[in-house]
């Protein structure tokens, strides 16, 4: 009864007019920009931080604004796979697999639709699943002292690069420069200043909202502008008819066993650190095929191969928010970003989120609720509109990226000296991306160094200096156990999931064409 009561608070929150408008605000910007190719969720959050705070926006309608765009995301990447075969983000490359055998075949339409309701499933009883595991999750993390975060905080880092990586060392060494870039500023215990150069900007060291505008929105700019007039995009792609906008019900029935069994999957693949929705995604559509595909027709435009993918890899964006919100511990590269708007409002996830804030995460799980009946009745009826916006030219869409971003950091600190920092943090971005190396680390990096160093130099303070104390508790001996196996298992089969991922699209694309 007291979920049930905090819960209603929450919709308290969340149904005024202004959480309304900004709940439907950023379903319809997260639906857009998960639409178009290479942006994603990721790169929508980042892009929309500036605009959140320019508009002097408090904790609780930030917060719903961007968490409706990243769900809108999700929502939106199915778009592009099914009408172009291009995914709007990683975790819908497994929906090209059937969504576009389906388009061909004069059924984007059902193919689309049939996606949002698949979508709406994972994603609704995913915000259950948040409902319910988060403060069963509190519970436990009321149990960590310095020592237990200082572990959680390493797990964190060595399961960020993910399941599917295939490069640990590079995930390694973008951990790394994230820490260090947290170094940098007036230490907090002895004023002493490190890494600033003499530079009194760098005292309070570096705005991370900074660094993640830079990193996602202003590299995403400078890709475009190396690989302009040379990649395949949406503006360029064959059309096709959209026809019938509404599935039947004896597929909306055949594909419900589906939608409910990789809504499961999914979820507990969002609630694993450096999961996430690309193995949700990957994991459901493996395992559906195995059970269901009798006669072979996955890959030919098969719905339930819509269905799976789509319900798998937004029950996974539900699921990272677990993680983050109950132990400030991001389940996704999209949650590291919205883990540092709650820091930049001053806001510490974690256990003590649930008693200090209350209005502001029940009144967010509620927005959710709520955003995910607009998600459904808008991406039904509206998918027409949205083809039409996919089909904006990456050289009028790319100038408003850069616009938004140095108008809203501008609007954020009123610095030239934090613009200078966002074109080099958009140089590196470009730099890391052709060289493989992941960027969500760096972003975690910097988000959680100075916690990290605080709850270290803390709990070796309270154990009078010895260091053992980081390995003296079962509980940290658990987290150090399953880090190590996060960290090594990738090395072992992040290629093979990665080539099997690969494969299926190869396959499918030799199928198409």
């Amino acid at each position: 009864m007291e979920l049930l009561a905090s819960l209603g608070d929450g919709f308290a929150v969340a149904l005024t007019w202004q959480n309304l408008g900004l709940a439907l605000m950023g379903c319809f910007l997260g639906t857009i920009m998960g639409a178009l190719p290479g942006l994603g969720p990721s790169n929508g959050v980042a892009i929309l931080i500036p605009l959140a705070f320019t508009l002097g926006l408090g904790a609780t309608p930030s917060l719903i604004l961007l968490t409706s765009v990243y769900y809108g995301a999700m929502y939106g990447g199915r778009i592009s796979s099914i009408l172009l075969n291009i995914p709007g983000d990683e975790p819908a490359m497994m929906t090209c697999l059937d969504g576009y055998p389906m388009a061909r075949n004069g059924r984007a339409g059902e193919a689309l639709a049939l996606s949002g309701v698949a979508s709406f499933v994972g994603a609704f009883f995913a915000t259950w699943g948040l409902v319910l595991l988060a403060p069963q999750l509190v519970k436990v993390a009321l149990l960590f002292g310095p020592a237990e975060y200082f572990a959680l905080f390493a797990l964190a880092f060595m399961t960020l690069g993910g399941v599917s990586s295939t490069n640990q060392a590079k995930s390694a060494f973008a951990a790394a420069l994230g820490l260090g870039l947290a170094m940098v500023g007036v230490d907090t215990q002895t004023g002493v200043p490190r890494f600033t150069f003499g530079e009194v900007h760098l005292y309070d060291g570096i705005d991370f909202l900074v660094a993640i505008v830079g990193l996602f929105a202003l590299s995403e700019v400078f890709i475009f502008l190396e690989h302009r007039g040379t990649d395949k995009d949406a503006s360029t792609a064959p059309k096709l008819d959209i026809g019938r906008i509404t599935p039947s019900w004896k597929v909306l029935k055949s594909c419900t066993p589906t939608m409910i069994r990789t809504t499961i999957l999914g979820f507990i693949a969002g609630v694993l650190p450096g999961a996430g929705a690309s193995l949700g995604s990957f994991i459901s559509y493996s395992m559906e095929k195995k059970l269901v595909d009798r006669d072979n027709t996955f890959g030919t435009g098969d719905p339930r191969g819509v269905a799976a993918p789509e319900a798998g890899n937004n029950a996974a964006a539900g699921g990272a928010l677990v993680p983050m919100l109950a132990l400030g511990v991001p389940g996704s590269g999209t949650t590291a970003v919205l883990l540092a708007v709650l820091l930049s409002l001053n806001i510490t996830p974690g256990p003590l989120l649930f008693t200090q804030n209350p209005d502001v995460v029940w009144g967010l799980i509620a927005a959710l609720f709520i955003g995910n009946f607009m998600l459904l009745a808008m991406n039904i009826p509206m998918v027409g509109l949205f083809v039409r916006v996919l089909m904006v030219p990456p050289r009028i869409l790319m100038p408003i990226v850069a616009m938004v971003s140095f108008v809203g950091i501008y609007g954020i600190s009123g610095s030239s000296f934090d613009l200078m920092v966002m074109i080099a943090f958009g140089v590196a971005g470009w730099l890391l991306r052709k060289l493989d190396v992941p960027l969500v680390p760096v972003i975690l990096g910097t988000l959680l160094g100075n916690a990290m160093e605080v709850n270290m130099r803390r709990a070796v303070t309270i154990a009078d200096g010895d260091y053992s104390v980081l390995f003296g508790s079962w509980l940290t001996l658990a987290l150090w156990a399953v880090a190590i196996v996060g960290f090594v298992l990738p090395i072992f089969v992040g290629g093979v999931v990665k080539a099997r991922m690969r494969g299926a699209a190869e396959r499918e694309a030799a199928i198409t064409d």
